[in-house]
């Protein structure tokens, strides 16, 4: 019997179960699945495309390619080219002439682009960090959530993510787009924040800010 049957078991019996029994197969497994070095993209991509969290995922070399990325991104969801920027001066250099850019984001935004810190192969979720060129408030308003992460930064493990030292004024973890289902049991996906979550691995290493 795994744990799943034995859980199940306990819930439908009317006798009392053994609880060190039950524990020990609780942790059967492993805590934490082994994740090779080697393999860490390939696992954050196969987290990102689960029903759970219901992501996209394109890869680019460089920052050039970003505008054209986001571009095919756009025309295939049916999205005008139109995109909040982010005031990174590290995506300056690029090519965004295809675009009508805004300044600010607005409730229901179509597009919003950020950059992540980094990405966790275990869960599949995406760390930012608040600073003066990465605002919060426009990765929770738009309608499609796309995000930069650079390949090489994606750890293999949810404490490897937290860095020693002095810490920004905010930091948060998205993990898919959010959901809630009504009492009548239809799925509303969005509910909390973007509807479509799009990745963009960038294989080359990101400037310093």
């Amino acid at each position: 019997m795994n744990a799943r049957e034995a859980i199940l078991s306990r819930l439908t019996s009317t006798s009392p179960g053994n609880i060190t029994i039950e524990a020990d197969a609780l942790l059967v497994a492993p805590e934490r699945p082994a994740l090779g070095t080697n393999a860490l993209e390939d696992a954050f991509v196969a987290k990102l495309s689960l029903p759970s969290i219901a992501a996209t995922h394109d890869r680019i070399e460089t920052l050039a390619d970003l505008p054209g990325a986001i571009a095919r991104y756009c025309a295939e969801q049916g999205l005008p080219p139109a995109l909040y920027l982010p005031p990174d001066p590290r995506l300056g250099g690029a090519d965004w002439s295809a675009f009508t850019l805004h300044a600010a984001a607005a409730t229901e935004e179509p597009a919003v682009l950020a950059i992540a810190r980094c990405g966790v192969a275990e869960t599949g979720s995406l760390v930012f960090e608040t600073a003066p060129e990465a605002p919060m408030l426009p990765n929770f308003v738009a309608l499609h959530h796309i995000v930069l992460v650079q390949a090489d930064a994606i750890v293999a493990y949810l404490e490897e993510a937290i860095l020693p030292g002095a810490q920004p004024r905010a930091h948060y973890w998205v993990t898919g787009v959010s959901g809630t289902t009504d009492i009548e049991g239809t799925y509303v996906r969005g509910a909390h924040g973007p509807r479509y979550l799009h990745v963009i691995l960038l294989q080359a290493p990101l400037p310093h800010r």
